[in-house]
């Protein structure tokens, strides 16, 4: 459990970082934009590696912990993408996570 919820913590980071300046006022200089989004992504280091090394101490496989991060990813994206950018899931939304979390379930499968 720990392993998720850093994961989690570093994925809205991470997020945040790729994606905050999408909203609002895209004037502001890209350089700028880079030297904030490294430090918020500074920030999703701190939970990521930790969750990679728990997780991994505890039996993950690498591929097993960048499956599960990628299904997080997509669950954090897509309620940024609703709740902050104010873009619509669609079907397709749906479909792809289906798809990942398919992959999650094949690497966990057996262990």
């Amino acid at each position: 459990m720990p392993t998720i919820l850093l994961l989690l913590a570093s994925n809205i980071f991470m997020t945040i970082a790729w994606y905050w300046h999408l909203k609002g006022d895209l004037s502001k200089p890209l350089l700028l934009v880079i030297l904030i989004s490294w430090g918020i992504a500074l920030i999703e280091y701190c939970f990521a590696v930790p969750a990679n090394r728990i997780g991994y101490l505890n039996g993950w496989s690498a591929g097993q912990l960048k499956i599960v991060q990628e299904a997080i990813a997509l669950l954090v994206f897509g309620a940024f993408m609703v709740w902050v950018l104010g873009e619509p899931l669609h079907w397709r939304h749906a479909a792809a996570f289906a798809c990942i979390m398919a992959a999650v379930a094949f690497l966990f499968v057996g262990r």
